[in-house]
């Protein structure tokens, strides 16, 4: 127990005997400053582009499906072409609509002769009865014939409408300019109304790219909808899903007429030119929308950034030390971001060095120097 009464004071004493030379020790002074690289903080203005999430669809996109029943006798495209307003694209069995149709126009015939003949019988009876010749009913009975006659070719007028009506359906013919896509059907297979769907249709030229923007953009993009953008205007690009620059810009077209409560956001609709058909419905892509809000910007190097737990700081140099300041940002350019707040122009910021800094660090603008030689 002694013993270790003992040990326990030595190591005691030891420890202050080493505090006491190291604190009288007259060549250990404060920390060196730490080397950085600086520049001025200057105003600018900025020209830099917002980027939003963007699907490429088609303005015009319809469902290709029969309006008769049959099977299918002539397909007129190939899968994936180009196809105008008006052109053939599929057929459908038209013999039993071609001889309904022939059966219509006789029966509607025959009617048309019936009522010619009941016609006669009407005139024919009328002037006898002005001469008091035959007895009233059978006029009357004349009269009734001629009005069931004019029904009978009423009906089967409509029937002839109807039956043509079917014929015409037979063929299917291409409601607007655009790209098919591939057939869902072959040659000989049966096809029915409501069911079948044959093919799709969509327009190709000019697309539609639809974004969705927070309710905060809905003046901007408003002002953008009521000024209209030129022809040669960039403030509208799209970058590719191979971030190549679309080479064509495009105008805002409509904002949707209310937002989402849940996400406090609303679709807006462009179109873009598209004559050589690089874009095509569903790719995903982003717009760039240029900030073409005017005045003077701050910008300083992205890499002078300095992060701790959601908050932005900057060291600043002042007499040959660091001082931490809360800045809040803006866009990012590149290598450069915009600061809004906590800076002044011709402030003096550390960009080289930061990760070794603390706040009222000493610091040596440039590289280090090289020790002296004895």
């Amino acid at each position: 127990m002694r013993k270790s009464v003992q040990m326990i004071g030595i190591i005691y004493s030891t420890a202050l005997l080493l505090v006491s030379c190291s604190a009288k020790n007259p060549n250990q002074g404060p920390p060196p400053p730490v080397p950085v690289n600086v520049v001025p903080v200057q105003e600018g203005s900025a020209v830099y582009f917002d980027e939003f999430p963007a699907t490429v669809t088609p303005l015009n996109q319809v469902d290709v499906r029969p309006e008769v029943t049959g099977y299918i006798t002539g397909i007129y495209f190939k899968d994936g072409q180009h196809v105008n307003k008006g052109d053939k694209l599929y057929s459908i069995d038209q013999q039993q609509y071609e001889g309904s149709y022939q059966q219509a126009v006789a029966n509607l015939n025959v009617a048309k002769a019936n009522l010619a003949r009941a016609q006669k019988d009407a005139d024919r009876y009328t002037d006898l009865s002005k001469q008091d010749a035959i007895a009233r009913q059978t006029l009357d009975h004349a009269l009734a014939d001629l009005d069931a006659a004019k029904m009978q070719v009423e009906a089967a007028r409509a029937n002839v409408s109807s039956v043509q009506t079917s014929l015409k359906y037979s063929v299917i013919y291409a409601p607007f300019s655009g790209t098919i896509g591939i057939s869902q059907v072959k040659l000989g297979a049966a096809v029915s109304p409501g069911q079948t769907l044959l093919n799709v249709i969509s327009s190709d030229d000019p697309m539609a790219v639809d974004i969705s923007i927070d309710q905060v953009e809905i003046p901007r993009f408003t002002l953008f909808l009521r000024n209209g953008t030129r022809v040669k205007d960039s403030v509208f690009t799209l970058l590719l899903p191979d971030r190549s620059l679309y080479s064509m810009p495009g105008q805002v077209y409509f904002l949707d007429r209310t937002v989402d409560p849940q996400t406090g956001t609303i679709k807006v609709r462009l179109v873009f030119p598209n004559p050589k058909n690089i874009l095509k419905p569903g790719i995903t892509t982003n717009l760039r929308v240029r900030n073409n809000s005017g005045g003077t910007s701050m910008l300083i190097p992205y890499k002078s950034i300095v992060e701790q737990l959601g908050e932005y700081f900057v060291y600043v140099v002042n007499n040959g030390k660091a001082f931490q300041h809360k800045v809040i940002l803006g866009t990012r350019i590149n290598e450069k971001i915009i600061v809004k707040s906590g800076l002044n122009p011709g402030d003096t910021i550390v960009t080289d060095g930061v990760q070794k800094l603390r706040d009222s660090s000493a610091v040596q603008v440039g590289p280090p120097k090289a020790p002296a030689s004895k």
